[in-house]
């Protein structure tokens, strides 16, 4: 099957595998593995913070960040399609005891205007605060959009002026400092946390970073331990994130051009996809124009050998390009789609 359901379907490279098979380590919840130690400085210095933490996955470092950010009964201001809000499982509440303020976006995004709607100062001291906002950078549910930097800049600086803490959701973020042209300290920066995902794009088996100040960082390593997500000769796995570091940032962009090729070509053959909607490696299709639903539109793919995922959108499914990707199997899938589709294809 051309499998293109997510970037999390990537499996380690031949270098990954010999990086981590030589992998150095030690016990890290006494912080002595050199590997882990290393992945954690290199991602802080990519991401313009201080310091950074190796978790297991990017929804825990999500749910740590908004944990230090705020006190149960506060309030967490994102919005509505934002993967802290959709896919984390309630999180915030079961975890930090935050109440949610949806911002209703436009590819994921927001500005000033609509996030001083929904934050304005009450009168009353014991009344339940605005105290973080999450922003989503590529935003998923979107189709992987960017945020334009200027944009970052504005909510954040807006959001700060009503005394809350920014937290970036940068799970594919490298795609987006990637697709941008801008380095991603520049967009980190801006925020006072920011996760990295290492299993998508960036082609490792698991782990994530929660970056930020070194304050910040170490109260983190507590909720890392809290939320049992403290290993011991992670090495192995960090391994894997020190290579992609070094190899499998630069070459998103060849994922970003199989998209573009991808949804151009679906586009060509009559397919209902959107060409502006495509900044990175997604490309969604509204099969509901084909007459379709999503479930009969995605079982009609996979037997043809293609795989496509569903979205939050009910009629919108989603594929997604990645490294273990050639053009050949882009080529493929430009055939196979639209036949497996084609009988309410309009002409």
């Amino acid at each position: 099957m051309i499998d293109l359901r997510s970037d999390t379907a990537t499996r380690p490279t031949a270098g990954m595998r010999a990086a981590i098979a030589g992998a150095e380590v030690g016990d890290e919840q006494r912080r002595e593995d050199p590997t882990v130690n290393e992945l954690q400085e290199r991602a802080a210095a990519l991401l313009g913070h201080e310091a950074a933490l190796f978790l297991p996955t990017a929804t825990l470092a999500n749910q740590i960040a908004l944990k230090l950010h705020s006190r149960p009964g506060d309030v967490l201001v994102a919005e509505r399609y934002a993967h802290v809000v959709i896919y984390e499982y309630g999180g915030a509440a079961a975890h930090a005891g935050l109440m949610v303020e949806t911002i209703e976006g436009r590819q994921g995004r927001f500005g000033v205007d609509e996030l001083e709607a929904v934050t304005v100062p009450s009168t009353k001291s014991a009344d339940q605060r605005p105290a973080v906002l999450a922003v989503e950078n590529t935003h998923n549910s979107s189709g992987g959009r960017c945020w334009p930097l200027a944009d970052l800049e504005a909510v954040t600086t807006a959001a700060r002026e009503r005394e809350m803490r920014v937290h970036l959701d940068g799970a594919r973020l490298m795609n987006a400092s990637v697709a941008a042209g801008v380095r991603a300290a520049q967009i980190a920066g801006l925020f006072d946390t920011v996760t990295l995902c290492l299993s998508k794009g960036l082609g490792c088996p698991l782990g994530a970073l929660l970056a930020g100040s070194t304050e910040t960082i170490e109260r983190a390593w507590r909720e890392k331990h809290l939320f049992g997500g403290a290993m011991r000769q992670a090495g192995i796995v960090a391994a894997a994130g020190v290579y992609a570091l070094e190899h499998n940032i630069d070459r998103l962009s060849e994922d970003h051009a199989r998209a573009h090729r991808l949804a151009e070509g679906w586009h060509a053959a009559g397919l209902p996809v959107d060409l502006d909607q495509v900044e990175t490696n997604f490309v969604q299709l509204d099969v509901g124009a084909l007459g379709f639903d999503r479930d009969e539109a995605l079982a009609r793919l996979r037997e043809a050998g293609v795989g496509l995922s569903s979205t939050i959108h009910p009629t919108v499914i989603r594929a997604v390009t990645h490294l273990d990707l050639d053009d050949d199997a882009i080529d493929r899938a430009i055939d196979l789609a639209p036949q497996a589709l084609g009988a309410r294809v309009a002409a």
